[in-house]
């Protein structure tokens, strides 16, 4: 699994997906003008943006383990504060922020509990940390009919339905767990439009994340096949993929 790729290859496969969402996130969690906010695991900055606009550049810090996507980010918005950072050990004082978002990060993290339990440690008491991730467990992922594909060719691709806080209510259990109070729950969804099955298939070639990764293993027969297995699960072009995702938030109890 990769995400050592550029940022316009990451905008092109799941930009397309996670742009949209970061408008619906931003208002699930409640983020207003004046509040000072963090956004971890940015990538090219979807949520970063999406920040930016709500909030003013002065008003947004973001970090990512990737240089490339913290370049991306840097160019993108100069003024907001960055650093080259995984979630696990932020490199910023406690009780800094309003709120600390995690938009399509939880399952990556080495140690989810660990890296929401930073993202409690640096948010004020009274303020609010955030999370969304893909629905991989019940289908409702954009990725999700990928990998029924891969799955119907290879008993042996690995989805990602087994990890942290893609299925129903994983998210705030793991807020739970990193000492979050007042957690609640939604169900969060986008459409986009795909007016080719080419739009919809040629980001996968460009190795980003779990799906690029296992495309690229694949020899040219077994890439063709998983590519017409997809044209064959897919609604006739012009075609809208909605696409659902958890979501939790939970408040910062006081010191």
């Amino acid at each position: 699994m990769s995400f050592a790729v550029s940022a316009d290859a990451y905008d092109r496969f799941m930009g397309r997906y996670s742009v949209p969402l970061a408008s619906v996130f931003a208002d699930f969690t409640g983020v207003a003008s004046g509040n000072r906010v963090l956004d971890v695991g940015c990538g090219p900055g979807a949520l970063t943006a999406e920040l930016v606009t709500r909030l003013g550049d002065q008003q947004v810090a973001a970090l990512d383990p990737s240089a490339t996507f913290v370049e991306a980010v840097r160019a993108r918005h100069p003024g907001v504060e960055l650093h080259r950072s995984g979630a696990e050990l932020l490199p910023l004082a406690d009780d800094t922020f309003d709120a600390a978002l995690a938009q399509l990060v939880v399952h990556f993290m080495n140690d989810p509990v660990k890296g929401l339990s930073e993202m409690r440690r640096v948010t004020k008491p009274g303020g609010v940390v955030a999370a969304t991730v893909w629905d991989f467990d019940e289908g409702g992922s954009p990725l999700s009919l990928f990998w029924e594909a891969a799955r119907s060719l290879d008993t042996g691709a690995p989805g990602e339905a087994t990890l942290p806080g893609t299925r129903r209510g994983h998210l705030a259990m793991l807020l739970h767990e990193a000492g979050m109070g007042d957690v609640d729950e939604a169900v969060l969804s986008v459409t986009v439009e795909h007016h080719s099955f080419e739009d919809w298939w040629d980001p996968y070639e460009l190795g980003v994340g779990p799906a690029g990764s296992y495309l690229s293993t694949l020899a040219s027969p077994a890439r063709h096949r998983l590519m017409e297995r997809c044209h064959e699960l897919l609604p006739t072009a012009p075609f809208v993929v909605t696409a659902v995702a958890w979501a939790a938030r939970g408040s910062i109890p006081p010191r």
